[in-house]
């Protein structure tokens, strides 16, 4: 596997496997592209109105693709009218009948999504991908582990190795016809068996590679296989493009796709990174429903921020002095902090909104003038608080020392 060194958006240092890059409509894949997020409409594609709606929906959570059905006619027809109003580039998800691919062609999709599971006519694959050669569309093999073909299930197993063979059979009839616009997923359901999987086709092809454990589920275990198995593939710098297959409104695929990006640096933030500590015995306020209205109150603000909540003025501003901003209870009141340095105290019942405040401060202004803004006394009344605490409750309100202390005498 070739690798290109890149930077994250933490600054950190990773490897990124070298590509073949294709285009998408307007969304390049692979080749260093920025790693892009996919979903899938639920809707019936031949309901034009309710289909673009979902459209919308996924490209508003921050869908970069989105690919909708075309099995049948009266679905191909209705990507005619939903192509040219559609926000974001669309991928014709093609089963069994390879004349809807070509159908699809002329409904103007700006990418194909055939399974080489069940398209197994050599002729017919040759057939599309001349076709999609001609007008420019790139094709996705996306070879999935419950639809194997046969003989290579029997052959190999349900192992990594059929899975890749699948796609490199596939690949060789677009090579007959001079095809190579092309990017390859090679999914499971089981979670080692799709990175060991993508591993092994990294290994082995250029071209860029759509990640996603298919038939997750629904959340929370869906989002967990999802996560474990893409996440796994991104760290190790495979993959170019990902899809969260949950058994869900398909707006929580394109937020948790966004989501898991932002957190690995691998996409600028757009939204709200909450960061909570796990309370314990120090903790002056209930963590858990503060957090609770924080996420609440910036939902839908689209602030590009990292903010945390933490339970006491202890420790809490240090420890989360990564986040842009964020609140430390005690004493009935919040020591607001940006960048780790305190701002603001205030009351109790004013810390979520003040969070708000400051949040949009940071956003339309920057760190430094936030800091700028502190108010006078704001410093010196945190500490004062935090030093009353930590004479009240102990330096080691867990009782840390004594634990370790009994430890060394055994």
């Amino acid at each position: 596997m070739t690798t290109d060194p890149s930077i994250d958006g933490t600054g950190s240092h990773y490897e990124r496997r070298r590509t073949r890059q294709v285009r998408v409509g307007a969304v390049a894949v692979g080749g260093g592209a920025p790693i892009s997020v996919q979903s899938m409409t639920t809707t019936k594609t031949a309901d034009v109105d309710a289909t673009l709606a979902q459209i919308y929906a996924l490209a508003g959570a921050g869908a970069d693709i989105v690919r909708c059905t075309a099995n049948d006619l009266a679905a191909v027809e209705g990507l005619a009218h939903i192509v040219p109003r559609s926000p974001v580039p669309l991928v014709a998800d093609i089963h069994f009948q390879y004349r809807l691919a070509l159908a699809a062609l002329d409904a103007g999709v700006a990418c194909l999504r055939l399974n080489p599971g069940n398209i197994r006519k050599p002729d017919q694959i040759r057939a599309v991908a001349s076709e999609a050669g001609d007008r420019g569309v790139p094709i996705r093999i996306g070879v999935n582990g419950g639809s194997l073909d046969p003989d290579i299930e029997a052959r190999y197993g349900m192992t990594p190795t059929a899975l890749v063979e699948s796609a490199k059979r596939e690949l060789g009839y677009f090579e007959q016809v001079g095809f190579d616009d092309v990017k390859i997923s090679v999914k499971a359901s089981n979670v080692r068996l799709m990175v060991e999987s993508y591993r092994l086709l990294a290994d082995t092809v250029d071209f860029p590679l759509h990640l996603g454990v298919t038939e997750a589920g629904p959340p929370p275990a869906g989002l967990v296989k999802s996560t474990a198995g893409i996440a796994t593939l991104l760290n190790e710098g495979i993959g170019d493009t990902i899809r969260f297959s949950l058994t869900a409104d398909p707006v929580q695929e394109a937020v948790a796709g966004r989501q898991l990006l932002e957190s690995l640096g691998l996409r600028e933030r757009t939204s709200t990174d909450l960061v909570a500590c796990p309370s314990c015995g120090r903790a002056e306020v209930d963590v858990i429903a503060v957090a609770q209205a924080a996420q609440e109150a910036f939902s839908g603000l689209d602030l590009p921020v990292q903010l945390a909540v933490m339970g006491c003025v202890v420790n809490g501003p240090g420890e989360a002095k990564g986040a842009d901003l964020g609140i430390a209870a005690g004493r009935s009141r919040g020591h607001l902090f940006v960048k780790g340095q305190v701002v603001a105290v205030v009351p109790e019942d004013r810390m979520v909104d003040e969070l708000v405040t400051w949040a949009k401060i940071v956003v339309a202004d920057g760190v430094d003038a936030a800091l700028g803004r502190a108010e006078d006394g704001a410093a010196a009344a945190a500490e004062a608080d935090r030093a009353a605490l930590a004479i009240a409750h102990g330096d080691d309100v867990n009782d840390t020392a004594e634990r370790v202390s009994l430890i060394r005498r055994r």
